[in-house]
């Protein structure tokens, strides 16, 4: 289908549904048949990259989503009906996910929808929901663009936007003395939204700050060779390192980096490190390394107590950042639900739950949620840092579990 960017709301949605009613007899939005109206469940339609690029993170918000479902069902479920999940793989694909969440919203008939995992996907994905009015809270979409394409439904369940991430990082280093500051920076990001922004969120304030970058090199998705950025990296011989990644990007990059025997001061590289598979992939030459992120399961919150208990019992392990965003999409729908009293794809029902949104703050696996106009969260990121072979936070001061390492060690 081909959508009119203009077209907001129910509009597509009603345009559907007059093509359809000729053949079919009535269509399926806001009926009992789509809602569910009088079933013992609500369906949730998701589409995540659970095979492609994107499959490493989008399994841990499968695992999130599985796991939250799981917990909401064992306690009472949603206006006392069981949650169950329908999932499809988009493959990575900002096209497979665009017709995935159509075929979950107009052909299965889902009652509310999750959104996938990464920026390329989110957009094409809200612009679904967007068009057939549904609610859409995401985990994963924290690019600046997300914000800016003028949708009126969305919610990002995390705490700050990718451009923030590195706030704190980047007060910390700017408030060192002169001559403990870095003096180069060197940047390598993935070409892609998110990660862009991260990086770049941190190096427009160093930059600001008089730091010079002596490189800046961006790469496709799927670069798995990262010889010769991590030769131009190394040339630079820049006190800092930073990542614009995802996961095996980074790794891939460290891996390299290590083999040239390339020493920067400070090294910080987004998402990989948070993720528990990464001091396995890198070994014991995690020292050091930084990296922004919204969640930890040493947070005191009750909901990630409860949280931390029934996941780490479930899988075996306790949660990483991507699974603790995907259950705070489910808690921030959930919220919503039980607040409005309604759970079905009506026009109605989720304009209701878009505009309690709007005023509400939630609380969270990550801490307080509200947002503004555009859905960006109104909270800052933590950052981390291997310390004694273990990831502590180490900003904001004030939740400090270990003191920032300022001159990495070897690796």
């Amino acid at each position: 289908m081909i959508r009119n960017r203009t077209s907001r709301r129910g509009a597509f949605a009603a345009t559907a549904c007059l093509a359809l009613a000729t053949t079919l007899g009535a269509c399926g939005l806001g009926s009992d048949t789509a809602s569910g109206e009088g079933d013992d469940e609500i369906v949730i339609g998701v589409s995540l990259p659970l095979t492609g690029d994107f499959s490493e993170p989008g399994k841990g918000v499968q695992r999130g989503y599985e796991a939250w479902a799981a917990y909401v069902n064992e306690n009472g479920g949603l206006l006392g009906k069981q949650v169950r999940l329908e999932i499809l793989d988009d493959q990575s694909s900002a096209d497979r996910v665009a017709s995935d969440y159509e075929k979950l919203i107009n052909q299965d008939g889902v009652d509310l929808v999750f959104g996938p995992f990464s920026t390329r996907l989110v957009v094409p994905a809200a612009q679904v929901a967007e068009d057939y009015g549904f609610l859409f809270v995401e985990p994963a979409g924290a690019a600046e663009e997300v914000f800016t394409q003028g949708f009126e439904n969305l919610f990002y369940a995390a705490p700050a936007i990718a451009d923030d991430h590195y706030n704190l990082l980047a007060e910390a280093i700017i408030a060192m003395p002169e001559s403990e500051r870095p003096e180069t920076a060197a940047y390598a990001t993935m070409d892609d939204p998110f990660a862009q922004g991260t990086a770049y969120g941190l190096k427009g304030k160093l930059e600001a700050a008089g730091i010079k970058t002596v490189a800046d090199e961006v790469y496709p998705p799927n670069t798995t060779d990262f010889s010769s950025i991590a030769a131009k990296i190394a040339d630079t011989k820049a006190d800092i390192v930073v990542g614009g990644t995802q996961y095996q990007d980074a790794v891939n990059l460290i891996v390299a980096l290590q083999q040239l025997d390339f020493q920067p001061e400070m090294a910080a590289f987004s998402t990989a490190p948070t993720n528990p598979e990464f001091p396995k992939a890198i070994g014991s030459k995690t020292e050091g390394i930084l990296s922004p992120t919204g969640y930890t399961p040493e947070a005191s919150y009750p909901e990630n107590q409860a949280f931390v208990e029934f996941y780490t019992d479930m899988f075996g392990n306790p949660p990483s950042e991507d699974e603790a965003n995907a259950w705070t999409t489910g808690e921030v729908v959930a919220a919503a639900v039980e607040a409005v009293g309604c759970a079905d794809p009506s026009q109605e029902c989720q304009q209701q739950l878009i505009d309690h949104l709007r005023d509400a703050t939630v609380d969270t696996v990550v801490g307080p949620l509200s947002w503004d106009a555009q859905g960006r969260p109104e909270s800052a990121h933590l950052i981390q840092q291997y310390v004694d072979g273990e990831i502590r936070i180490v900003l904001p001061e004030d939740q400090a579990e270990a003191e920032l390492i300022t001159v990495k060690p070897a690796w």
